[in-house]
């Protein structure tokens, strides 16, 4: 199906440049509190918000694309995020930050994010292949990190964080012919699970009064809170540690390397495994790597080892949760409901974001919020236990 797999290669390139973008802005916060002196509290907080408002957008693109096709969302997505990161140099106030980081840009971003591409390349695509697509996709986020995050370091370092922002804002409009490729609306493939067929509300109704549903988005929910701490403190981190800052856009590159593959596998396992034992591992795993990284001295080795232990599981989340999502409701809503599941994981990340700025504030360091950080991945690993999720026949397993 060679529509099909095209679509799902321009989701991965496009998925490259809106989460590479979004996944570098940790590594503003320290030049631009110099520049503004806007405090970090204030800047955690404006990420926090956009944190939120990518999870947000979500489900409402998710439902737009459902209904109209994902090519007009996914163009608008990607202007609305050039526009947040052109105008971020111009504000001086917490409010403007927030209006250009924490809105536009993480709106934008998210309207060109998982709901609307994994929605759109999945409904071409038989029930076997869908989890190995959601893999390549989720591998194209993973590269665009491992592009963009040593990139901004540099530009910001050669060029000043403005002139690397106006350079995040051309990539943002450079990646608009792949939304063009993107907005042909093909027949959906026939799958043989449900599919909604009361129309979006009774789906929507029905999906959040199913507790294995709702199991799914508690778990998600500390995803959020894992990856959003990360991405937004870990610069500091690295700074309190006496480490230069160029530690931490390395690890956050070797985090995006490692998921590349983490992605491709987990993508891969879908289609062998029940999904809700993969996420179990996986929380799991990052509860024991926060534990290890705690006992470990602060070298620059360890952050990069914790960041390549990380990245194998960073966002390698995506598609057996979507998995789930396909198996419990089908895909001909996936957008809006897995939109809403990335909504949970996105209010983990406004806590994990803000929260984090609040205990530097407080206490000097983030201590606290490591412990934290393990506890709800262990929490996050056994709620996974209880989903309703079939076990995987023989034949499927062996395919």
């Amino acid at each position: 199906m060679p529509s099909a797999l095209s679509a799902v290669l321009c989701a991965a390139l496009l998925l490259m440049v809106t989460m590479g973008v979004r996944q570098s802005s940790g590594l503003f916060m320290s030049p631009i509190n110099t520049s503004t002196g806007l405090g970090i509290v204030s800047l955690s907080l404006a990420l926090a918000i956009g944190q939120f408002v990518w999870g947000a957008i979500q489900p409402v693109a998710g439902a737009v694309a459902d209904r109209y096709g994902p090519g007009r969302v996914l163009a608008t997505g990607l202007i609305v995020l050039a526009l947040g990161c052109a105008l971020t140099p111009f504000m001086d106030s917490s409010f403007g930050m927030t209006m250009a980081l924490g809105v536009l840009s993480a709106a934008g971003s998210g309207a060109g994010s998982f709901s609307v591409l994994i929605g759109a390349a999945s409904r071409k695509l038989d029930s076997a292949k869908r989890g190995q697509a959601a893999g390549i996709i989720n591998a194209g986020g993973s590269l665009g990190q491992f592009v963009f995050a040593p990139l901004a370091q540099k530009l910001i370092t050669t060029v000043g964080w403005m002139g690397a922002m106006y350079a995040l804002a051309i990539a943002a409009l450079a990646a608009l012919p792949l939304a063009r490729a993107l907005r042909a609306r093909e027949p959906m493939v026939s799958h043989a699970a449900p599919d909604g067929s009361g129309g979006l509300r009774h789906a929507v109704r029905d999906a959040l009064r199913d507790r294995s549903y709702l199991l799914l988005h508690a778990g998600f929910f500390t995803c959020g809170f894992h990856i959003a701490f990360l991405i937004t403190h870990l610069p500091g981190e690295v700074g309190l540690c006496g480490l230069p800052a160029e530690v931490a856009s390395t690890a956050l590159a070797l985090i995006g390397l490692a998921n590349i593959a983490g992605s491709l596998l987990a993508g891969w396992a879908v289609g062998r495994w029940r999904s809700k034992m993969i996420l179990f591992w996986m929380y799991a795993s990052r509860a024991v790597l926060v534990l290890i990284y705690l006992a470990s001295p602060q070298t620059e080795w360890t952050f990069y080892l914790f960041a390549i232990g990380l990245g194998v599981t960073w966002l390698a989340t995506v598609p057996p949760t979507a998995g789930v999502v396909g198996k419990l409701f089908g895909t001909r809503y996936l957008a809006t409901l897995f939109g809403l599941t990335l909504l949970s994981h996105q209010i983990g990340g406004f806590f994990g974001a803000w929260l984090g700025g609040l205990a530097l504030e407080h206490t000097g360091n983030y201590l606290w919020m490591w412990y934290a950080d393990a506890l709800l991945a262990t929490i996050a690993a056994l709620v996974n236990l209880p989903i309703r999720e079939a076990r995987m026949s023989p034949a499927v397993a062996q395919a």
